[in-house]
Formats: C-alpha cells, sequence, structure tokens
C-alpha cells in the first residue's frame, strides 16, 4: 500500500533485516505474489471489485496469511483494486469491470510478525495502445528503480532512475505525493522511496533495508486527488495512471527481489479477458 509523502512511517527508525528475517519476509510476499496471480484468474469483463477482494481475503487466509491493509487506518478491504484513473488506495466496489478497464491491485499480506507488499496492473482485452504503452513504461521504470537498490547507492539513484526513464519516453506525469516505503515488522516504516529525485542524493542505502519500490505514472499531469471517500486517489486530469510494486531487500552488487510477478504472467497467459503486459526495454 502506498504511502503518501512525508506522512509519517508507522516507525520512524531505520531498521535492517537480518538474513532469518528476510527471508520470512519473503514468505509473507510468496502469499502477496499468489494473491496477484489468483486475482488474474478471476478478472473478467462483469466482475466487480468487491468481488475478487472477497475472494482474495479467503485466498491469503487460506495460507495462513493476514491482509494487511484490512483495518489498516480503517481500510475497509484485503486489496486496493483501482482503475483507469485512479491511481492507488481504490475501495473495491460493486462497479463490473469493463473490456476497456486497467486495473492496478495491490495486495499486502503479514505472516508472522513480517509484511509483504506488491501490486499489479492489469490490461482488459479491448485496452487503447496507448494505455498499454503507458503500462510497458512504468513496469519497466519498477526495474530501472529496483536496479539501483544496491548497497552503496542513495535513495535519490532509484528515484532519479524511475523518473528519468518515464519522462524520457513520453513526458509522463509522475506523481509526487505518494511514495514508495520501507516495510518489514511494519507495513510502513522509514525510509520514503519517491519516485522522482536527483543522483547520489537522499539516504544511503545499506545491506539489508527492505523497500517496497513502487512506481505511480500518469498519462496526463501529475497532480492528484483524494476522494471523500479519504482513500482513492484520482488523476487530476482523469486520464488513465499505472502502478507496480514489489518489495525488495538492498543487497551488495544486486538487489534481492522478495516478490514475483510470474504468477500474474501464468494467470494472464490463461485468461482471454485479459491483455499481457510486456515489458518495455
Amino acid at each position: 500500500m502506498t504511502g503518501f509523502f512525508s506522512s509519517g512511517a508507522e516507525d520512524k527508525r531505520v531498521f535492517y533485516k537480518t538474513d532469518e528475517e528476510v527471508e520470512l519476509m519473503r514468505q509473507a510476499n510468496l502469499i502477496v505474489s499468489k494473491t496477484l496471480g489468483y486475482v488474474g484468474t478471476l478478472l473478467r469483463p462483469g466482475i466487480t471489485g468487491a468481488e475478487i477482494d472477497k475472494a482474495a481475503e479467503t485466498f491469503v487466509r487460506d495460507h495462513k496469511g493476514r491482509p494487511a491493509f484490512k483495518g489498516y487506518h480503517g481500510f475497509p478491504a484485503t486489496l486496493c483494486v483501482s482503475y483507469n484513473d485512479i491511481v492507488v488506495h481504490g475501495i473495491p466496489g460493486k462497479r463490473a469491470f469493463k473490456e476497456t478497464d486497467i486495473v492496478s491491485v495491490d495486495c499486502g499480506v503479514e505472516l508472522e510478525g513480517f509484511y509483504g507488499d506488491a501490486a499489479f496492473t492489469f490490461a482488459f482485452s479491448k485496452v487503447e495502445e496507448q494505455t498499454m504503452e503507458l503500462l510497458r513504461v512504468t513496469y519497466a521504470s519498477l526495474y530501472k528503480g529496483i536496479e539501483q537498490a544496491v548497497h552503496g547507492k542513495r535513495m535519490g539513484d532509484i528515484s532519479f532512475a524511475i523518473q528519468d526513464y518515464c519522462e524520457r519516453q513520453h513526458s509522463y506525469g509522475i506523481v509526487r505525493d505518494l511514495v514508495g516505503h520501507g516495510i518489514g515488522r511494519s507495513l510502513h516504516e522509514d525510509p520514503e522511496v519517491p519516485n522522482y529525485g536527483r543522483r547520489g542524493k537522499g539516504p544511503l542505502l545499506m545491506d539489508g533495508l527492505a523497500l517496497a519500490i513502487e512506481p505511480m505514472v500518469n498519462m496526463g499531469v501529475r497532480e492528484v486527488y483524494q476522494d471523500s471517500d479519504g482513500w482513492t486517489i484520482h488523476t487530476r486530469d482523469r486520464k488513465p495512471s499505472a502502478h507496480y510494486e514489489h518489495s525488495v531487500v538492498v543487497r551488495k552488487g544486486k538487489a534481492d527481489i522478495l516478490s514475483t510477478h510470474e504468477f500474474v504472467f501464468d494467470a494472464v497467459k490463461n485468461n482471454d479477458s485479459l491483455r499481457e503486459v510486456s515489458p518495455k526495454n
């Protein structure tokens, strides 16, 4: 679940994870990843966000996890389900999905005291090519950021890599008001992970730091607004927005990605209602 910029983490200290703690986080993220894949088997025109949320909660609990978002500061659901111009924090509702929709599904799980968090933006079968390009670029930018999540780099290196890639491709709007975050024993920990910034600036990245990296990229302007429900974030110009997320651990040489989208890819290949999102190189 995305954090609001400078909203304050649950614990203001930065925690570095031991190898044993990382493995516990990996197990929580495995449930998250499988849940996203399961959602990918359910998505079809006519199904509602509320229906997939109910199924996802059962799936998480059947795998011995606890839905991390449900009840978090009053959030009412297991998943954040954000479609079309909704950037993040969409509350699953009764609106039936259409074959022209994109939908970001964000899932968090707590298992044995540690958290996992990941997201994927799905595309239904008749999504316009212009919107598919937004998804491809945003997805690729996630990995551009992850490439910088190594010991000795700075947070600004992650942020710059995401921003630079997206703005060079199509001058997309990089959301400023929402950020990725540290993660571990709390869903949101310090440090914040902006999707824009300057190389060589910001906190030093050190081995064992766990981060949820999550580009939020708008087709149009970067400005957003919050709905009256206190959660749902829309693009100001109501153009589409894409959102992808992985939980990772900073390591020497190469980041350790704790979540995976492989279950999603397998589901999409076998679901005629969805289009594949092939990362843009």
